[in-house]
């Protein structure tokens, strides 16, 4: 029996509420699940919604439900499964070496940083935690005469990067580099310094619905209060920003305790239309000195 493709999401949204699992990797609601995991499974990934109408028979239905069954059993977040997903209007390929992209920035980089920021007066970007690359990747669209370098710890996320970055053919103006942060950057400097950092505490990373086992923990995990690698970052952006140049950092819910880590710092708490939060702005000459940085480091041991 032949059964159209809106039908069969109509049959996996429901499945997919029944079994509970955890939206908000790409998307929030089942439907939008369902249909993003039936069109793949039905090689009908890009069609409009004329497809809906179309009518499939028996082994293209198993071919659903297949896909379905291990989105249930196995947790997985459907962008793993479908190799694919969307960020800044861009499409990216993704798989379980990189955190799925999901930031908030991407409102902003659509927004080219305004009224933060002044576009034109941005040449060069640093990306830190890359991941698939989709940050640097968007800016590099934004900000079309702009550089942009990109670092990851992960090899193998670099590996993901360098896919993306030839999707998008900006191999001559996105720059993917294997570094801890700023270890391999030397003297270089920048006019925006943007990240998505690991920032889950420990507590909180062993509580997380089980779709996050299958993201990497380097991207997620942020030693015990999640603010490892922010420290990082606001102990060392301020060298390798140039004058008037800023800091943006996505720290989602740990918001509160980088506010309280870090109480002389004028942070300005950025709001999205779409949703989402937990992201901090910071020009370069409110940023701590590294050297006055790591006194404080010190005296609170």
């Amino acid at each position: 029996m032949r059964v159209s493709v809106r039908r069969l999401i109509e049959q996996g949204a429901k499945r997919l509420q029944r079994a509970g699992v955890f939206f908000g990797h790409g998307t929030d609601n089942a439907w939008d699940e369902s249909a993003a995991l039936v069109l793949h499974a039905l090689g009908l990934a890009h069609a409009g919604p004329s497809a809906y109408a179309r009518r499939v028979g028996l082994r293209a239905q198993q071919r659903v439900r297949a896909l379905l069954s291990r989105r249930i059993e196995e947790r997985i977040p459907a962008v793993y499964l479908t190799g694919e997903t969307w960020f800044a209007g861009l499409r990216f390929y993704v798989d379980a070496r990189v955190l799925v992209p999901r930031s908030p920035i991407a409102e902003l980089i659509g927004r080219r940083f305004a009224p933060w920021l002044d576009a034109r007066r941005i040449s060069r970007v640093l990306d830190v935690g890359t991941g698939s690359g989709c940050i640097a990747i968007a800016c590099a669209k934004a900000l079309p005469w702009a550089r942009v370098d990109a670092v990851d710890i992960s090899a193998q996320a670099l590996e993901v990067a360098v896919r993306n970055v030839r999707r998008h053919r900006l191999g001559r103006r996105v720059h993917l580099i294997r570094s801890d942060h700023f270890a391999a950057l030397g003297a270089e400097r920048y006019d925006l310094i943007v990240s998505n950092p690991p920032y889950v505490g420990a507590r909180e990373l062993a509580s997380l619905p089980p779709e996050y086992r299958h993201e990497p923990p380097l991207a997620l995990g942020a030693g015990r209060g999640g603010l490892d690698s922010v420290r990082v970052l606001l102990g060392q952006s301020r060298r390798h920003l140039r004058p008037g140049g800023a800091l943006i950092v996505e720290v989602g819910n740990t918001e509160r305790a980088v506010q309280r880590a870090f109480p002389e710092l004028p942070f300005v708490w950025l709001q999205f239309e779409r949703g989402g939060g937990g992201v901090f702005l910071l020009g370069a000459e409110q940023l701590p000195h590294p050297a006055a940085r790591s006194r404080t480091a010190r005296a609170g041991a």
